[in-house]
C-alpha cells in the first residue's frame, strides 16, 4: 500500500505540489471513485487509478542509463564529491536508486541506476558472466602477447588471478587503443590489469553491459530511462523468464 500522491508522483503525473493541485480538482479516480485526499492508500498494480482521464499504470521498478563523466563517484551521497544520483531529473532521486557497480571517478561512459536490487545483484555477480566492455587508451604498445595474458588471468594482487578477460587491440603505439571485456568489477581492476603487463591506462570508457550499449545520443553528465525494448533485451527478471 502507498499514498495516492506518492503514486502519481511515481507515475510521473507530476510534481508533489502538481498532484496535490490535480487532485484538489477532482481529477483522480481510484476504483471509480473520486479521490481528493492526497494520503489516501492504494494498492500498486491493483488498484484503478485514473488521472485525467487517463488510466495510469504503476511501474515498481525504474532503470536509467547514465553517461557518466569523469569527476562524478559512483555513490547515492557523498559530503565532498558530487554523486552520479544528482544527475538524475530531481524527482528521481528518492525512490531508492542506486548505480550498479561503480565506476572509477576518473572513467567515463556506461552506468545503469535502478532501484530494483535483485538486478543489481544478478549483474555484477561473476557467476552470471556479464560482459563489461570498456574502451582504453593505454601508455605502452599492447601486443598479441598482452592479448594472451589478459586470457590467461593476471595476477593483481589477490589470492586469485583475474578471470580470463578478452583484449581486442585497436591500435599499436606508443600510446595504444584498445577494447577490454571482462566478467568482473575489482576495485580499479581494468588499470590494475594493464600495470600488471607493464602499461598505464591513460584514459577509460565503459561502453556496454551485457547486451545494454551506451547511447551514442548521450553526453557526459545525460541520462535517460531504458526503453522497454532494452529492459526486456537485459533486464528482465528471473522469475518471469
Amino acid at each position: 500500500m502507498m499514498r495516492l500522491d506518492k503514486y502519481l508522483c511515481d507515475a510521473k503525473v507530476g510534481t508533489r505540489s502538481q498532484v496535490k493541485g490535480i487532485l484538489k480538482k477532482g481529477n483522480v479516480l481510484v476504483n471509480g471513485e473520486v479521490i481528493k485526499k492526497p494520503e489516501w492508500k492504494v494498492e500498486e498494480g491493483t488498484d484503478c487509478v485514473v488521472c485525467e482521464g487517463k488510466k495510469l499504470t504503476y511501474q515498481k521498478y525504474v532503470y536509467w542509463m547514465l553517461y557518466k563523466p569523469a569527476g562524478v563517484v559512483s555513490a547515492t551521497e557523498d559530503k565532498r564529491e558530487q554523486t552520479v544520483i544528482e544527475l538524475l531529473p530531481q524527482e528521481e532521486r528518492k525512490k531508492g536508486i542506486f548505480p550498479v557497480g561503480r565506476l572509477d571517478k576518473d572513467t567515463e561512459g556506461l552506468l545503469l541506476l535502478t532501484n530494483d536490487g535483485e538486478l543489481g545483484h544478478r549483474l555484477l555477480s561473476p557467476k552470471k558472466h556479464v560482459d563489461k566492455k570498456y574502451y582504453a587508451k593505454v601508455q605502452g604498445v599492447v601486443t598479441q602477447a598482452h592479448v594472451e595474458q589478459f586470457l590467461e588471468g593476471l595476477d593483481i594482487g589477490e589470492k586469485k588471478l583475474t578471470l580470463p578477460a578478452k583484449l581486442e587491440v585497436i591500435v599499436s603505439k606508443e600510446i595504444s587503443e584498445v577494447w577490454v571485456t571482462l566478467q568482473e568489477g575489482k576495485f580499479h581492476q581494468v588499470k590494475r590489469m594493464f600495470e600488471a603487463v607493464g602499461c598505464k591506462v591513460l584514459y577509460l570508457k565503459r561502453v556496454a553491459m551485457g547486451a545494454l550499449v551506451l547511447d551514442a545520443k548521450l553526453k557526459a553528465g545525460e541520462c535517460r530511462e531504458l526503453t522497454l525494448a532494452e529492459q526486456k533485451l537485459l533486464f528482465i527478471r528471473e522469475e518471469q523468464r
